[in-house]
């Protein structure tokens, strides 16, 4: 009987460990980052993390960790908890701005729904302006840069 109990409990911890754990990162990139925000003034070196459900942008500074951004249905801020996108674009970078837009840049995608996009040989632009917004986007295979000139945001990945 005292078997059946080991093995039980064996094959238990065996699925906890190995079938509740997060999903690893498909893809992580070395960068150099630069994001300045009304909340947020940083440069240095990073990475952007993903899988298929979840990306994640680690900050450092001078090889120590500093920070980290994790979005999948909330952004969690290494620190500060986690909250709904659209109260982090309103904490972090402007309230005028889409649910999905960080998570867009840190995943290379169009923001806006692909609005005023143009693709080009080396990756895509978007240039958007309104009321809220005067923002330049630019993504190649090797660059992000997202500026908004009337919310004072900058972010900047220039991958290594």
């Amino acid at each position: 009987m005292k078997k059946y109990f080991t093995l039980w409990v064996s094959l238990l911890t065996l699925l906890f460990l190995s079938g509740c754990g997060a999903r690893p990162y498909v893809h992580e990139d070395a960068a150099t980052i630069i994001m300045k925000t009304p909340k947020i003034r940083f440069a240095d070196t990073g990475y952007v993390r993903s899988n298929e459900d979840v990306v994640a942008l680690e900050l450092f500074s001078a090889g120590m960790a500093v920070g980290k951004f994790e979005i999948e249905n909330l952004v969690c801020v290494d620190g500060e908890g986690c909250m709904r996108k659209s109260s982090f674009n309103e904490e972090y970078l402007s309230e005028h701005y889409p649910d999905t837009l960080m998570e867009n840049i840190l995943r290379s995608r169009p923001i806006y729904d692909g609005l005023n996009l143009v693709e080009n040989a080396h990756g895509f632009e978007q240039y958007i302006l309104d009321d809220d917004v005067n923002i330049k986007y630019r993504v190649t295979e090797r660059q992000i840069y997202f500026k908004d000139r009337r919310n004072g945001v900058l972010i900047k990945i220039k991958k290594q």
